[in-house]
This record gives structure tokens, sequence and C-alpha cells, in this order.
């Protein structure tokens, strides 16, 4: 269960309270799902319960009582416990590991894509500035992405800091990073250093990290080792060998709780790049997640006479995963994803 799915899972129970009236209230459009804080309980915690309060009618941990009892039995919930005046506190099954990269690897360049935004009407202002137009299309395919009917021929205008870039000399995907990595209202990056080959270079470590995705599959190959389940997906290493770097097929265990943490994330930051017209939210994302698939590349195939293992195949299914969020969000962007830099 990705968090994303955890937001609408509580979402559905919110729904059903409604439904058979146990609650009084609007059934809002989202539910904001996150990390359990020090001193909460569980992965992920919603505040829902003290949002929905007042407007019952009703204390904080009554709803949160409500919600719980339409929550215990839900698929890849294994307990939700009330913390605080009211806070629900979510502690999802084993295998949520593997059910996310599951889930990415079904979806695949549509990962991420929902319909939390179906029913909302956009209509930006045409664009006369360059670097307005790209933020502007660039929003309106995230906003579609979402389920939102989104176009021009309104009088909604994303504020920019004009700037724009020759693609003859930096090349297109270059350009757009340019004008698009930083935030709308700040100065667009400096263009001769995406040109560079280099990791403080996001776009290359980016792309780069989707290349390494890619051949890690190649490789995988060679060595008759291909992405699969045939256990639990654990974000720890649980083998008796040397951590990242083994595992029996019993318990192939992953030490890569970043990596799942931002593919588990994915989700949420294109909603919220879409509701905020915030192209540079979904860039930040793809450096993070590169960050951490090159942090955990060496441990996915076998070294030396280690043989393949069910660990190899499920490290390598993340990383296959991984490389999937990194070229659906450089889609999402407009730039293209090389499987070979």
């Amino acid at each position: 269960m990705t968090p994303a799915d955890l937001s609408l899972t509580v979402l559905h129970a919110v729904r059903r309270a409604v439904d058979d009236g146990a609650l009084r209230v609007d059934v809002p459009p989202g539910v904001k799902v996150e990390r359990a804080r020090p001193g909460g309980a569980g992965e992920y915690a919603s505040n829902i319960a003290l949002t929905l309060a007042r407007p019952a009618g009703r204390t904080a941990l009554d709803v949160a009582g409500i919600l719980r009892d339409r929550l215990q039995d839900a698929p890849g919930v294994r307990a939700v416990e009330i913390t605080g005046p009211g806070f629900l506190n979510f502690s999802l099954r084993t295998d949520a590991a593997g059910d996310l990269v599951r889930a990415v690897r079904a979806a695949g360049a549509a990962y991420g894509h929902g319909t939390a935004l179906a029913g909302t009407a956009v209509r930006f202002a045409e664009p006369t500035e360059p670097r307005a137009a790209l933020v502007t299309g660039t929003v309106v395919r995230l906003l579609r992405a979402q389920g939102a009917d989104a176009g021009l021929g309104g009088t909604e205008r994303i504020h920019v800091v004009p700037g724009a870039y020759d693609p003859d000399a930096l090349g297109t995907d270059a350009a757009r990073w340019a004008l698009l990595r930083a935030a709308p209202q700040d100065r667009p990056l400096d263009g001769p250093p995406l040109l560079v080959q280099h990791e403080r270079n996001g776009l290359f470590k980016v792309r780069y990290a989707y290349s390494r995705a890619r051949r890690l599959l190649v490789n995988g190959a060679q060595l008759g080792v291909h992405p699969s389940y045939e256990g639990g997906l654990h974000p720890s290493y649980e083998g008796d060998a040397s951590p990242g770097h083994g595992g029996g097929d019993a318990s192939p265990g992953i030490e890569a709780p970043a990596l799942l943490d931002h593919l588990g994330d994915h989700p949420a930051v294109l909603l919220a790049a879409a509701r905020h017209r915030a192209p540079d939210r979904v860039a930040r994302h793809l450096e993070g997640t590169a960050d951490a698939l090159l942090a955990f590349q060496h441990t996915v195939l076998p070294l030396g006479d280690e043989k393949p293992s069910a660990a190899h195949r499920s490290r390598l299914a993340l990383a296959e995963a991984a490389g999937t969020v990194l070229a659906g969000g450089l889609s999402a962007l407009g730039i293209s994803a090389p499987d070979r830099i």
C-alpha cells in the first residue's frame, strides 16, 4: 500500500461513515497522510479526525474511533491506533513495500496519475512570455494526469520570473529543466552547468540514475536474474550475509528505505505539483529519487561468487520500479529519459 493508496483508503472510510449516518459532514476532497512523527505509532498518521470534529459536532476522539472501526480490516493495513487528541496512526502489513513496487510496475509511466481532481475545471490565460508558456503547459499536463479538465482560455495565470533559453544552445531537455527546476517565482537555473556530466547537475543525475536502472536489467538478464517477487519485500536487511549483499530465498530483504519512501511519495508529489502549479516539486523529487537509487544500485546484483537469490530478484524489481518513476517524472516535465548516457 502506497501513501496515496492509504489516503484513498481513509477517504473511503470517511465516505462510508457519512453514508451510514455515523458522521454528518461534507466528505472532503482528499485526506492528508504523512509519516508518523517521533512519539507516534506505526509508519503513517493522519489528522483527519481533528479536521472533521468541529463540523461533525463531535470530539476528535469520537470521530477517530468511528473511522478506526472502518479501517481495521482494510487491505494492506495491519493496525490502526489513536494517539493524542485524535490522530489516526497506521501500521502497514509487512509486504507493503512489495505491494508498492508491484503497483509501480503495474502502472508503468502512469504511476501517480489519478482522479483526485476529477470534476475540477481549470482554464489559464494564454501566456505570452516563453517561460510562462512552458510552465503553464507543464501544469496543464500535471492537472490532466490527476483527472482535472485543464486547458487555456481563462483568466488564471501562473506568475513566473521571466527567463528563456535557446534550445539550440542547451538542447531542449536542458532548457526545459533550467526553466522548470526553479520555482516559477525564482530565477531560472544557470544554463551552462546543465551541460556538464556530473552528479552536481540535477538533470544529468536523474537521467543517469534512470540509465543505471535500465543497465541493471540488462546485466541481470545476463546473470539469469529477472525482476520478480518470491517473498516479502522489506525495507531493512533480514538475511545472514553482510547488509545489502545477499540474504536467503526465504527473506529477500532490502536495505533501501529512502528509495521506497521516494517511490511511495511520488503520487502525492505529482498531485501537489498540480494543485500548487509547481512543476519544480516534481524535479526536486526526481533528484531525491535518483540519489536514493544511485546509493542502492550496488546492492542489486550478485557480487563475486555470490549466487543469485530471491533477494536479488526483488532488489532488481525495486530498481526497475525506481527507473519507471524517474522516466515518468521526466515525461511529466516534457523531458526525455535515454536508456544510455
